[in-house]
């Protein structure tokens, strides 16, 4: 892919993931057919209950607008089969159950809000009848033999690939999330090149990932959080950290462990400063609302993107060496220093010094004073705070830390980098 075609995705640098599906209703994590082993009838007691009544997706674009978020993506269908969208190839569908095609409501009001639409769609199908058993189905252990050795995935593969033609023309995604490749089953199961060709000529300007066995556009690393830029055969690569609320994508009632909304803040900031994106996800309720914790905590970040979005957007990493608990992002002539600790009234910023023309607190425009500091007087005054190596750029910081989720001192430079 070119790199213009993508250009909004590596400008975005924040985007929303939403696992919604008839686990939901179960509450106990998206894999819960298969960590369960449940048999179709077991499942289909959420189907016959299924409906979304509190799926708001004007709502859902507007609280992901006010978290700074540029792009969301949706599942429109989870490993265990169940489609969000109209399918001509399957009655397994939101549309069928209930009415309402959950896809379409989606990207309908991300476009209102002027996000950037993704489609999620999963290369497993745990209801297809000709998806062959293998260790993460639900009925690894119930089949009967000679229902597994019917199974044709050659049949499925055409399945697979005329619903990823009916996302593509009937919804016009930005952006295309498979999931996933796996030991027992790859490129070859899943007809990967020429699914990807295919993705290519319906939508030549879609960004893709690359969980489809083959290269992508842009790689996933998955509920880990990179500290450096990643790298394919040696050159820098565009990548997006996956992350959860609370270590399950569909909706878990009884799992608390939530992630704070400052550490959230840090990844997204350790993201961009290491050239990467931050999707993140939020798993509503079995009918369809954000639980309050998650809506709380979209709430909080936008509080933080509201005054600093300008330290994300458009941003990336910097040549610059940052000090110690501080990393930097920079946009053109703008560096951000994220203060990750607060100092006591210094800050020294090494290569800095003649180079930046005025800096300030970005939250409320307040000016950061600013020095060289040659050492000169720190012989007869203990007052004064010691030299440093040449070159380095000294500000001075309030005592009382700014009460936002990060802080963060915008320099402007003389000129656009080092």
């Amino acid at each position: 892919m070119s790199g213009g075609s993508a250009e909004w995705f590596r400008a975005a640098r924040f985007g929303l993931f939403v696992h919604f599906g008839l686990y939901s209703l179960a509450a106990r994590h998206e894999w819960v057919r298969s960590r369960e082993a449940m048999p179709d009838a077991d499942y289909d007691r959420y189907l016959e209950v299924f409906d979304p009544d509190l799926f708001d997706a004007p709502a859902l674009a507007r609280a992901a607008r006010a978290a700074g978020m540029r792009y969301a993506v949706l599942t429109a269908k989870h490993h265990d089969g169940f489609c969000l969208f109209d399918s001509t190839l399957t009655d397994y569908t939101s549309v069928r159950a209930t009415g309402r095609d959950l896809v379409a409501e989606f990207a309908q009001a991300m476009r209102a809000e002027g996000l950037r639409v993704g489609l999620y769609y999963s290369l497993l199908d745990w209801r297809h009848p000709d998806f062959t058993v293998d260790r993460y189905h639900p009925l690894r252990d119930s089949v009967p033999p000679e229902e597994a050795a019917g199974r044709d995935m050659a049949r499925y593969r055409a399945y697979l690939h005329g619903q990823v033609r009916e996302l593509l023309t009937g919804y016009d995604p930005d952006l295309l999330f498979f999931d996933f490749t796996y030991p027992a089953k790859g490129p070859a199961e899943w007809g990967s090149a020429e699914l990807m060709a295919m993705v290519r000529e319906l939508r030549p300007g879609i960004v893709v990932n690359d969980r489809l066995g083959i290269p992508g556009d842009y790689v996933t690393p998955e509920q880990y959080q990179p500290d450096a830029p990643l790298t394919r055969d040696g050159a820098e690569v565009m990548w997006e950290a996956c992350h959860t609320l609370n270590g399950s994508w569909g909706y878990d009632r009884d799992n608390h462990d939530y992630k704070s909304p400052d550490l959230l803040v840090r990844m997204l900031v350790q993201s961009v400063a290491c050239g990467g994106n931050l999707l993140l996800n939020v798993g509503p309720t079995g009918r369809g609302a954000l639980d309050p914790r998650a809506a709380g905590t979209l709430s909080a970040i936008g509080a933080w993107t509201s005054p600093h979005g300008r330290a994300v957007h458009g941003a990336g990493p910097s040549a610059y060496e940052p000090p110690p608990n501080a990393l930097y992002t920079q946009r053109g002539d703008r560096l951000y220093l994220h203060l990750l600790a607060w100092p006591l009234k210094h800050v020294h910023l090494p290569g800095l010094a003649g180079r930046v023309r005025y800096a300030q607190l970005l939250h409320d425009g307040s000016e950061v004073r600013m020095r060289e500091l040659d050492g000169g007087d720190h012989e007869h005054n203990n007052l004064a705070p010691p030299g440093r190596e040449p070159g380095t750029l000294t500000l001075t910081l309030p005592v009382v830390r700014p009460d936002v989720l990060l802080p963060v001192v915008e320099l402007v430079l003389r000129g656009e980098g080092p």
